[in-house]
This record gives C-alpha cells, structure tokens and sequence, in this order.
C-alpha cells in the first residue's frame, strides 16, 4: 500500500513539474517564427515577457497599440491576440504632410497585408493630432499600450491630447500601459524633450491630467548605464546610434535607454 501511495505521490508531482516547466502561451508566441532574430535580439533590452506581463494583458482583451512604427511589438501582440482578442494599431495618417510619416505606415501596412496568418485580423485606425484621434471605439479598450512615444508628443505639443484619446479609448477599469526613454531626477523636463528623455514626474502629470490614476512602475527596462547626456540626445544610443562610428563602442556597451515602465488606470 506504502509502495502504491509513493508511486502516485511521485507521479503527481512529475506531472506538476511538467506543468511548471511548460512555456505559457505568450513566451511561445514572442520565440514565435514572426519575429526576427534582429528582433529577438533586442529582447534582452526591452524584455517583452515581463513588460507585457506588468500590464497584464491577456489573449482575450482588446488592445490598442499606439504608433508601432515598424511592428517591433505588433510581433508579439498581433499573433497572441488573434484567437479571442483584438488589436487596434493606431498609426500615422496617410494624409500626412511627412515623408517619414508616409513611409513608416506604408512599410507597416506592407508588413500586415504579407503576413496574413500573424496579422489579419489587425485592426489599423489612425492617431495624429489635432484631425484624426479614433485609436479605437470609445470605451472598448481593456489596455492601451504605448512604447516610447511620449517624447515624440512633447515635441510637437500633442502630448495632452493623445492623452485625452488614450483615457477615451479604455473601458473604466482599463490600464494604460507606457513605455519611454527616462530622464534623470536632476535635470529639469524640457516641455519638448528635445533629448528624447522624459521624467517619470511628467509622465505621472500627464496622465492624472487626463483623468488617469497612477497604479504602479515597475524597473523591468531599467538601464543603470545610460548617462543621459550625450551629443544626440538619447539616438546615439542603440538601436539609432545616430553618431555612426563616433564613440560606437562605448554607446554600444551602454546598450538600450533607461526606461520607465508605467501603469496607469482609468477610473469607475
């Protein structure tokens, strides 16, 4: 009796370890075929798994991802969602007067229409102020998320209306989700951040001023090396390294930017 109790106590716990040791569905999805390796890469910096995890987004809620840019993080959240949720990329207007604008979206469109089984049931709409703020149905979104943007906002005073859309977008209860390029504690905010590094004390501010309430940061994409004061502003650092062979090295052994990584939510 002792010998066919130890068996079954074992053969419970083989299969709880099994359990524990099993990928969980986002992790399959972000080593998934759609990325690239130069992608993947950048994991190391940007840690989706966890950043994703501290927004808690699930495979069956609807998103919003604001102004993707070439898709790094549509990657991941396009396939995870496809099955029982919904992604709504708000991108640049093809009204744009910008050729970057212009050609950001039409890569990023060209992206989605070759990737059908990934990407086909993305929903594109259109974030680019002051004419076109319906990122998605009002009240729809469970998470809006956003990976540094807001300094693009500041430079072009658009931040408190972006704001406003992604406070619109959410259901009451919803989270937004932000990512951005941190500035240091000791030198006062450009209000148009010209170095493309934000204070988390601006970032805070502009979100309750949108109506948000602060919930929790979280240091998943901190980066204790990152000076934050270089020639190009935060572009010379990698991915950008704006300055070419100029002190390569060294900006590459600093790696990705400081982050903070912020949750905010909309109130009931």
């Amino acid at each position: 009796m002792k010998n066919i109790l130890l068996a079954v106590l074992l053969a419970s716990s083989c299969s709880l370890l099994h359990a524990a040791e099993k990928p969980s569905f986002l992790h399959r999805v972000i080593a998934g075929e759609q990325r690239s390796s130069e992608h993947k890469h950048r994991d190391f910096y940007r840690h989706p798994q966890q950043t994703l995890e501290f927004f808690d987004v699930k495979d069956n809620m609807t998103v919003v991802e604001i102004w993707p840019g070439e898709g790094w993080y549509t990657e991941i959240l396009a396939p995870y969602l496809k099955e029982h949720g919904k992604l709504y990329t708000a991108h640049f207007s093809s009204e744009s007067d910008q050729a970057y604008h212009k050609k950001n979206l039409a890569d990023f469109v060209k992206k989605l229409s070759g990737q059908s089984k990934y990407y086909g049931k993305v929903e594109l709409t259109v974030l680019q102020p002051p004419d076109f703020l319906q990122i998605a149905p009002e009240g729809s979104a469970d998470r809006v998320l956003t990976f540094r943007n807001v300094h693009n906002w500041l430079k072009n005073d658009q931040a408190a209306t972006v704001f406003n859309a992604m406070f619109k977008a959410l259901k009451p209860g919803g989270i937004l989700g932000i990512v951005e390029h941190r500035n240091s504690v000791l030198k006062p905010q450009d209000i148009h951040a010209a170095s493309g590094y934000v204070s988390e004390d601006y970032v805070i501010a502009l979100a309750r001023n949108a109506g948000f309430e602060f919930l929790e940061k979280s240091e998943i994409n901190a980066n204790s090396k990152d000076t934050k004061d270089y020639p190009e502003g935060v572009w010379a650092l990698p991915p950008a390294l704006k300055l070419n062979d100029k002190n390569r090295k060294q900006y590459e052994a600093i790696g990705e930017s400081d982050r903070m990584t912020i949750k905010f939510i909309k109130p009931q």
